[in-house]
């Protein structure tokens, strides 16, 4: 059985008209419950303790109290609430939970997360907090995890988790995303693979079985997959043009590769903007579903 973290039994407090699809998680797990291949358990609070391992003690402490500036608040793009704080907690507290599910199993999951766009002392797009690198840091603070490779598949690149770790040779950041897509100042992965507008199955599928190989030639304790479904076709902000049957192939691919591998292995979310909504959850159930099929049979 599968161990998945959830947090929609905390409210972001968003506007009614805010265009982040925040009702994607709540339908994502009901889709999920029922499904005896998963054990779905709500997600804890981190501490800011856990969270300043990765990020600028005074950017935690002004976010947490309210105290942070017009323009960053601005560039995360959420409006700043008690309600938002208690949720983002629980979505770092879902990703650490994950970790230590995957440190004992060999596998963990979270049904958010991946916010992959947070720096050290800001947030951005959607992100506030990186909960990969702090769940990297916790492994690092239990002696654990030394060699980790993050496998972020998400339209948009990974650049927070990118510049956190560019001086850090025991980190492999891997990111395929759109070249014309936010955020349009690219930071450097230790591995870029950027796509055309319009780019298909056939093409993004070729270049994920070239570059992942060396994810595996890396040698990782750990790996970390941030599995956004923006590049779907469907997408408003995603400007890929994937189908629902090329990104299970992706997902396919790349947990299988990584259950013969062998080593600790996190499913986080990620991104989705589909129009309908309906079409971003159900090309997330196929991700979760195919983790069962590799790791649950």
């Amino acid at each position: 059985m599968l161990r998945l973290f959830y947090c929609d039994h905390y409210d972001m407090g968003l506007p009614p008209d805010h265009r982040f699809p925040a009702r994607k998680y709540r339908l994502l797990r009901e889709a999920l419950t029922g499904d005896r291949r998963f054990e779905i358990l709500p997600a804890p609070l981190a501490s800011p303790e856990e969270i300043c391992e990765a990020h600028d003690a005074e950017y935690v402490r002004q976010f947490l109290h309210g105290e942070l500036p017009p323009a960053a608040v601005r560039r995360i793009g959420f409006p700043w609430s008690p309600a938002l704080v208690l949720r983002t907690l629980a979505s770092v507290g879902g990703a650490l939970a994950a970790t230590d599910a995957a440190e004992e199993t060999g596998f963990g999951g979270a049904l958010m997360g991946g916010t992959h766009h947070a720096f050290w002392g800001e947030g951005s797009g959607f992100c506030v907090f990186n909960d990969i690198a702090v769940s990297i840091a916790g492994l690092r603070m239990r002696g654990w995890g030394w060699r980790v490779a993050v496998v972020d598949l998400d339209v948009h690149q990974g650049d927070g988790t990118a510049a956190l770790f560019a001086d850090d040779p025991d980190v492999l950041t891997l990111s395929f995303h759109g070249r014309n897509n936010f955020p349009f100042r690219k930071q450097v992965s230790k591995i870029d693979v950027a796509f055309a507008d319009g780019t298909g199955d056939e093409e993004y599928l070729a270049a994920l079985e070239e570059h992942l190989p060396r994810v595996w030639d890396f040698r990782p304790d750990f790996v970390f997959y941030q599995s956004g479904v923006d590049n779907l076709l469907e997408d408003k902000l995603g400007k890929l043009s994937l189908s629902h049957a090329g990104l299970a192939e992706r997902d396919r691919r790349v947990m299988t590769a990584a259950r013969r591998y062998g080593k600790p292995f996190v499913l986080l979310l990620g991104g989705g903007y589909a129009d309908p909504i309906e079409a971003t959850v159900q090309a997330n159930v196929n991700t979760y579903r195919t983790a069962a099929t590799v790791w649950a049979g």
